[in-house]
């Protein structure tokens, strides 16, 4: 009975890990990914030319998943293709199989790491650092270290669950009808994380002040005006324009934080113009 090494199971995912976003394009998305993580399973699983390059055509084919939590998608696929060289199943149902993962292993994906811990983490990460003093530097220092720490332990033991659960027990888990729940409770706390995150960090300030003739005593601060009407009104639009720009207009975040800076440095030159701010 053919299996695959612990050894060429680790390599799999650490190619998995580092380059799966790589080869990313219209095409088959993440399917020259998929091949690639596949090599050293498919090498060691197959003897003949013909049995790799039937496997490696199975692996180019079309596939998306979030690339962390749905790192559950390739370990299970490692099973699958394991099966199908010890012709337990035949290439029909591996490639079956490929194509049902991608729903709901994006799904989870997106919702719980995407969503939810990455905003979590930010919003732990910033609080700290707007605390002043040492932590000015603990709050970036903990992303730094946080972020790759949680992705390399959420990616490897995701990995390991596909691989020794395979597909029967994620075909159970979806047919059970907790995708669904999951994947919305998810959404929901994720949504509340990033109206948290944007009303504590996101500032906007109108430079100006309306001087009427009875002089300065009486000018009149269109910024406090605004909030005194409609608290906080200016970082939301701000925030619905990012996500505007970005969900719709498909933007690239470069883009965004370039029309971010234009703007800021437009509103800095109007406040130093009207008096408002002074160098």
């Amino acid at each position: 009975m053919k299996k695959v090494s612990e050894k060429t199971l680790r390599k799999a995912w650490r190619i998995w890990f580092f380059w799966h976003g790589s080869s990313q394009q219209g095409e088959n998305l993440l399917g020259n990914a998929v091949a690639h993580t596949m090599t050293p399973v498919i090498e060691e699983l197959y003897e003949t030319k013909e049995e790799k390059v039937e496997a490696y055509k199975r692996s180019l084919t079309l596939f998306n998943t979030e690339q962390q939590l749905g790192a559950i998608a390739p370990g299970i696929l490692v099973g699958v293709e394991e099966s199908v060289a010890n012709k337990d199943i035949t290439p029909e149902i591996a490639d079956s199989v490929k194509v049902a993962l991608i729903g709901p292993t994006s799904a989870i994906g997106d919702s719980l790491w995407v969503a939810t811990i990455i905003p979590l983490l930010l919003t732990i990460a910033m609080t700290i650092t707007h605390m002043g003093g040492i932590f000015l530097y603990v709050g970036p220092l903990l992303y730094a270290i946080g972020y790759p720490l949680l992705t390399t332990g959420l990616s490897w033991s995701m990995w390991r669950l596909g691989y020794r659960t395979g597909i029967d027990s994620m075909r159970a888990f979806m047919q059970s009808g907790k995708l669904d729940l999951i994947t919305r409770a998810m959404t929901i706390l994720g949504l509340i994380v990033v109206g948290a995150l944007a009303a504590s960090f996101v500032s906007v300030n109108i430079p100006v002040l309306i001087t009427p003739p009875g002089g300065e005593a009486a000018a009149v601060d269109v910024d406090a005006m605004i909030n005194s009407i409609f608290p906080n009104i200016l970082p939301l639009l701000l925030t619905v324009f990012v996500y505007w720009l970005y969900s719709k207009k498909k933007k690239s975040p470069l883009f965004i934080m370039g029309v971010i800076l234009v703007i800021a440095i437009a509103l800095t030159v109007l406040g130093a113009l009207t008096g408002t701010y002074t160098f």
